[in-house]
């Protein structure tokens, strides 16, 4: 049973199967809602009592429903699987990652900066324009970077993982979840990102340092890392020993530099995208679809080394996309079963009984708990903000604190729910169990826990 428990597919359908059963037991209601905008808005005092509808073969159903639901991200996955199988074939990955390893290497006085610089360049993308999808294609490039480095992978899929999500969760302008809950609460766009710029930066900060600390123990000791024995192989095919290349007779090549060039320009051209057009999936996995053939060509892959590179690039990413629609059917089967509005309406209930000043932390804790269901973080949005805002009204929390709770409840328990297709994918590129990823983080889980009530404290005050 051990093993079952281990086995991440398993734990996800496993928990699939007990909120199923939730829907036999759990009295069923529905807010109602309304079409603005081009979104779907809650009815704040709408709660009513509706027919139960318990799961049974929707059990199997949720699943495929998964897959569609998911459809634009999976395509994305594939996409970026093809595009760094490309890359890695046209061998330019793995010269610049050995050339910036022998560059730390033969420069120890640097490399302290390395994890904490990375952390912020990410959380600072999640924080302006909500990067979150997008940091699955950067885990590939950064395990194999920091195992060069004497980290291990853990670190390497944490800095854009962690890092973007960090940003996501402390945003002062993200789009995503400041923007439209702003909208909600009928505030001006954007308000009040002074206090939010500092509280970014106070949590970048945190997890900057948890990562530092915990990136040195493991240089000085790498049988302390979670990944360890995996990380020997990884070691070994990077031709890395104790630090230092093996061979730094390395160089890049003109197809290198183009190849790497392409890549450069696709990045520019979503980054400009996404600020400035809001682009999503499709046009993200459209742009790097063409940096895919871009790569291929100047890194002077034939045609048949190109297709079955994109082939065997995708096949590597088709695990991953099972574990996303899994993990999003525990969403259907809950809404589904209408089990999800009465965890809602149930929790909301007891927020008008508490003091003010600590009205904020109930928030932050529902919030928490809805993330389970709902790993989104407009979605979540568009369905707690109608209640929860005329809710801080009658208890006295201003609507900036009603959100900057929502913030903090929606994103930090996603890298560590089942439910996160993100999470779920980024575990599942980097060959990390969900049991164990979970053990490991929970230390830094509870520390975001424990400064988010104590930073909604000040909050309730200044604003």
């Amino acid at each position: 049973m051990k093993k079952l428990l281990c086995n991440t597919y398993f734990l996800v359908f496993t928990i699939m199967l007990f909120v199923a059963a939730l829907t036999w037991i759990v009295p069923t209601g529905q807010y109602n809602r309304v079409e603005k905008d081009g979104r779907t808005y809650v009815q704040a005092g709408s709660y009513h009592k509706v027919s139960a509808n318990p799961q049974g073969i929707g059990v199997l159903k949720a699943p495929v429903e998964g897959f569609t639901q998911c459809a634009e991200i999976i395509a994305f996955i594939l996409v970026v699987g093809a595009l760094f199988t490309v890359i890695e074939r046209t061998g330019a990955i793995n010269t610049v990652i050995k050339k910036i390893s022998y560059f730390f290497s033969t420069h120890p006085q640097y490399r302290k900066f390395f994890i904490p610089a990375c952390m912020f360049m990410f959380s600072l993308c999640g924080a302006l324009f909500g990067m979150e999808e997008e940091t699955l294609i950067f885990i590939p490039i950064f395990i194999p970077l920091a195992i060069s480095l004497g980290y291990d992978t853990v670190v390497g899929m944490s800095i854009p993982f962690i890092g973007a999500f960090t940003g996501f969760s402390s945003a002062f302008v993200n789009p995503f979840t400041v923007g439209i809950a702003q909208t909600i609460a009928e505030l001006p766009m954007y308000s009040g990102w002074e206090l939010r710029l500092g509280i970014w930066f106070l949590f970048t900060a945190v997890v900057a340092t948890f990562f530092s600390i915990y990136g040195e123990r493991i240089r000085k000791n790498p049988t302390k890392s979670l990944t360890y024995k995996m990380d020997l192989e990884k070691r070994a095919e990077l031709q890395v020993i104790n630090d230092v290349v093996v061979d730094d007779s390395f160089r890049l090549t003109r197809a290198h530099k183009l190849v790497l060039a392409s890549f450069a320009a696709g990045m520019g051209i979503l980054f400009f995208g996404i600020i400035k057009y809001q682009w999503y999936m499709t046009e993200i996995a459209a742009v790097f679809l063409g940096v895919t053939v871009a790569a291929a060509y100047f890194g002077k892959l034939t045609v048949n080394q190109s297709t079955d590179a994109i082939i065997a690039g995708a096949q590597s990413m088709v695990s991953v996309c099972i574990l996303m629609a899994l993990a999003r059917s525990i969403v259907i089967v809950a809404t589904n079963g209408y089990i999800l509005d009465t965890f809602l309406h149930s929790m909301t209930k007891g927020i008008g009984l508490l003091p003010s000043v600590l009205a904020p932390q109930a928030m932050f804790i529902i919030q928490t708990v809805l993330n389970f269901f709902i790993a989104s973080g407009s979605g979540q949005a568009v369905l707690t903000m109608p209640i929860m805002v005329p809710l801080g009204d009658l208890v006295g929390v201003s609507r900036q604190v009603v959100i900057l709770a929502y913030q903090f409840g929606e994103g930090w328990g996603n890298p560590i729910i089942p439910t996160a297709p993100v999470t779920m994918g980024a575990l599942a590129l980097a060959g990390i169990s969900y049991p164990q990823w979970v053990k490991w983080f929970m230390k830094l889980e509870l520390i975001l826990i424990v400064l988010s009530m104590l930073v909604l404290i000040p909050a309730y005050y200044i604003w």
